[in-house]
């Protein structure tokens, strides 16, 4: 019961990385708030944690929205008390869309970076003030941002979403920078493929882009992994959980990777 006492609040809570994040992070005694567009999966992830013994509150938000996200976190703050951890965890995937050789056709740049970029930002600014003093007794406050290891490497046709998440690692490294002072840290993950809906949207249009089964594409993907599997949304939850921890009170401005040796530094 490491946190026991501290209070989490988790963005994109309701599905994949962020839920594993939230109930790992409510098994170790946090009280965490979850943060979502959707109700019905974050009411989904609290009655998973309610089964544990460990009731989460709810609080709808959308980080696109720089007053919805404050709204989200002020309530939840008011309900709880102040933050210790913020993961900001909400995101979308997937292709640009027409791409360049459509002319003047829109695209998902704009989407892809006003939610990931945009919306990491507008949530860490929400957070900072509502975050509990360094000195309180409590433990460093910490902000997490997940990334991903397309912000390490380029793929064909997702500017949108590599330049968004490639995007984390700058405002991760300034505001930890702006932040030290306080001692707050601030840290990025980036993982690899992971077994989510997103990433089996992602298997799928690589299926159909090559005119081949979901099987077989996903057989081709782990081809570049060399451990040779996906990853599990518990254990980017348990590097996450490792970071907003004592025994990572030094780490501060990183970008961690997880992604079964896909990209090595």
């Amino acid at each position: 019961m490491e946190f026991e006492g501290r209070h989490a609040a988790v963005t994109g809570a309701g599905t994949g990385i962020g839920r594993a994040i939230a109930l790992r992070l409510a098994s170790e005694g946090a009280q965490v708030s979850l943060i979502g567009r959707r109700g019905a999966p974050l009411r989904e992830t609290a009655a998973l944690a309610a089964i544990e013994g460990a009731p989460l509150g709810i609080f709808p938000g959308d980080v696109c929205d720089a007053a919805s996200i404050a709204g989200a976190l002020g309530a939840a703050v008011d309900g709880v008390g102040p933050l210790d951890i913020l993961v900001a965890n909400a995101g979308i995937g997937g292709a640009n869309g027409p791409g360049f050789q459509a002319d003047g056709d829109p695209d998902r740049f704009g989407e892809l970076v006003q939610t990931n970029l945009s919306g990491t930002y507008h949530t860490f600014r929400a957070a900072i003030p509502l975050l509990r003093p360094a000195d309180s007794g409590q433990g460093a406050p910490h902000l997490v941002a997940i990334s991903s290891i397309l912000a390490r490497i380029g793929v064909a046709g997702y500017s949108g979403y590599c330049a968004s998440k490639a995007g984390i690692t700058g405002l991760v490294r300034a505001m930890a920078m702006e932040l030290a002072p306080k001692a707050i840290q601030v840290n990025a993950v980036a993982p690899g493929w992971v077994d989510t809906d997103m990433a089996q949207e992602g298997i799928d249009g690589m299926a159909t882009g090559l005119g081949i089964s979901s099987k077989e594409a996903l057989a081709l993907a782990m081809q570049d992994v060399p451990l040779g599997r996906m990853g599990r949304p518990e254990e980017i939850a348990g590097l996450v959980k490792w970071l907003v921890s004592a025994d990572a009170r030094g780490v501060t401005g990183q970008t961690l990777d997880m992604n079964g040796g896909a990209y090595m530094i």
